[in-house]
């Protein structure tokens, strides 16, 4: 049977790394508790739980308001739970969000939109919300939710980029105005994100260097032989990768230490990286070794263009 619906995807980002703090049994208990929660919370928002993926739901939502609405909902909710746990057992959510035609066969539902939304939430960073365009058309934002473009990405699959778009929910950070989401220019969206004009500009005090999309996979480190070198102590040798990966750049952490990215205009935390990966869009910097907080740490600014 086939049904038009907005299907949510969500995954709890650092599960693997619970098991090692808590061990199997207590990790488990803990992961099934956290995705039973989920699930309860999409029922009550008028969604359809289709099924559950260990550390992740599927969920159907009859449009996309009421899906965008129920995610909002969960950041926030979540975001208040993960304050009162220890840190080695804080899993912040990463959602998927893509509208379109869904075939429901059995307990399982199949589809582009399907597909679209699982991909979302692998590539978005931890806390974050990313959504196709047809998700949000006729969405409007709200008090202290904002839609902030991100451009063309290319879903593994799909022979046309889907425009995407990370749904802002911090509540301290309204939005200037509520806007009606208008539609953009597919062919002008598909002409951007032609891998040959893709390119990365990374810069580290007066060190400034451009790489191609297909110059990728290059190295950030600390290191003579690497592509791009930050000598300061806390970088490791090699700290981190950049790769091109389905139409986007990734940023793959392999440090001792970590990474953590801060997008320019974005409203959400800054995103940590230890032995992981985030897509990098539009502009930003990178700190390696050790946090924003931090005064003195090495900052790599970079722009995807």
């Amino acid at each position: 049977m086939g049904v038009q619906a907005t299907v949510v995807f969500t995954d709890l980002h650092g599960s693997t790394a619970v098991f090692e703090a808590l061990g199997n049994v207590l990790a488990t208990e803990t992961i099934t508790h956290i995705t039973a929660s989920i699930a309860q919370q999409f029922e009550l928002a008028n969604g359809r739980v289709v099924k559950t993926l260990g550390d992740g739901v599927l969920a159907l939502f009859p449009d996309g308001a009421s899906a965008v609405k129920a995610v909002v909902e969960l950041q926030r909710s979540h975001f208040k739970r993960m304050l009162r746990l220890p840190k080695d057992t804080a899993m912040p959510v990463r959602i998927g969000l893509a509208s379109g035609d869904v075939e429901l066969v059995g307990s399982d539902c199949y589809g582009d939109a399907v597909n679209v939304a699982a991909r979302l939430c692998d590539l978005c960073g931890p806390s974050q919300i990313w959504a196709d365009a047809a998700s949000l058309h006729q969405v409007s934002e709200a008090q202290g939710v904002t839609f902030r473009i991100l451009g063309p990405i290319n879903i593994r699959g799909r022979a046309e980029p889907c425009t995407v778009y990370q749904i802002e929910w911090r509540e301290e950070e309204a939005s200037d105005f509520l806007t009606m989401q208008g539609e953009l220019d597919p062919m002008v969206m598909a002409g951007e994100s032609d891998a040959l004009g893709r390119s990365i500009e990374l810069s580290w005090l007066d060190h400034n260097k451009s790489f191609k999309s297909f110059d990728l996979p290059i190295h950030i480190g600390r290191v003579r032989n690497v592509d791009f070198m930050v000598n300061d102590p806390r970088v490791s040798r090699t700290h981190a990768r950049l790769e091109w990966r389905n139409g986007s750049v990734l940023l793959v952490d392999v440090s001792s230490y970590g990474s953590w990215i801060r997008f320019a205009g974005a409203s959400g935390a800054d995103i940590l990286l230890r032995r992981e990966e985030c897509v990098l869009h539009g502009e930003g910097e990178l700190a390696l070794g050790a946090s924003f907080s931090d005064p003195t740490v090495p900052t790599v600014r970079f722009k995807v263009t």
